[in-house]
């Protein structure tokens, strides 16, 4: 499902940038499709000066890379900190991006309080608690959210954690259900990796969300993150098209590759399926800088791998 967002407008007069930015701008109407190309960045990234103006340039969208995750917000119970997001929004909000909310509820980046929970009461409450006040803090400024992250393990099977330890598969039902009460007009995500062909864990959570949306559950997109393997990206478009079956919306939004190729097949899988988002702007900055994935190097250029991209639009 393809939709229209607001307005674009590009607060970017920096005349240094690369002239394919500007090919890239003329090429791809962000106006009204500014959804489908975004990066993850925080405060960190966002104060460095070439990385904010390759933000306003390229990129219509933003995910927080961390500063959303449970142990950024709420690392103390009913103790909030929202100080990294609060910048993250600011600045997307001042230059015109949509914003992307990750992650409400993920085994990892977890404080060891929520970990310690042994009661299945004591979790829903935490979890609703957690949910709703993140999304009523920013009711209207996101977009989409990843509700929930990573549960599963390769062989499609659910990872083993204190959510479905202490609550099975219902602590998705209890999460979701959270979101929505919080902002009825975001779109809610289950999100995960390693669905980068139809395997196990495509399918697992393919059963799951068919499930879970039967029931009522307000699941409304699937994301596959595509941390490729040099050359993996062939399984791409399969993968999709079965995600596609079980959710309205399907999002590859954490792309990391070193290779051209395997961007252009990515880009190309996703005409056919709504929205894209890269993992980081500049492989200075990213988690896995030693395999330089991204789509500028470190000196902040735009790669092969970038004007691939601009051909293929």
């Amino acid at each position: 499902m393809f939709e229209v967002y607001r307005r674009w407008h590009d607060d970017s007069d920096d005349d240094s940038l690369d002239q394919n930015h500007h090919r890239f701008q003329q090429r791809y109407d962000f106006r009204t499709y500014r959804q489908y190309f975004g990066t993850a960045a925080d405060q960190g990234t966002l104060s460095v000066s070439q990385v904010s103006n390759i933000v306003r340039a390229n990129f219509g969208q933003l995910t927080p890379e961390n500063s959303m995750k449970w142990d950024s917000t709420e690392g103390s119970q009913n103790s909030f900190s929202f100080s990294g997001a609060d910048y993250l929004v600011n600045f997307a909000q001042t230059n015109g991006k949509l914003v992307r909310g990750h992650t409400l509820v993920w085994h990892s980046q977890l404080p060891q309080w929520v970990k310690n929970i042994g009661s299945a009461s004591t979790l829903t409450t935490v979890i609703q608690n957690h949910a709703k006040t993140i999304v009523t803090r920013y009711k209207g400024k996101f977009f989409h959210y990843d509700v929930v992250n990573e549960m599963f393990n390769e062989d499609g099977t659910v990872r083993s954690s204190v959510f479905s330890n202490v609550l099975g598969t219902t602590f998705v039902d209890i999460a979701f259900k959270a979101a929505r009460d919080a902002d009825s007009a975001a779109k809610l995500y289950i999100n995960d990796y390693n669905l980068d062909s139809v395997n196990s864990k495509v399918n697992g959570l393919v059963n799951l969300v068919n499930s879970k949306r039967a029931d009522g559950v307000a699941i409304h997109g699937i994301g596959t993150q595509a941390h490729l393997n040099a050359g993996g990206a062939g399984g791409v478009q399969a993968a999709l098209q079965k995600l596609a079956t079980a959710a309205d919306e399907v999002c590859v939004h954490e792309v990391s590759r070193a290779s051209s190729n395997d961007y252009l097949t990515v880009v190309n899988a996703c005409l056919n399926t709504p929205n894209a988002l890269v993992w980081g702007v500049s492989d200075k900055d990213s988690w896995r800088s030693g395999q330089n994935p991204l789509l500028f190097d470190g000196n902040y250029n735009a790669k092969a791998a970038y004007n691939a991209i601009i051909n293929a639009l």
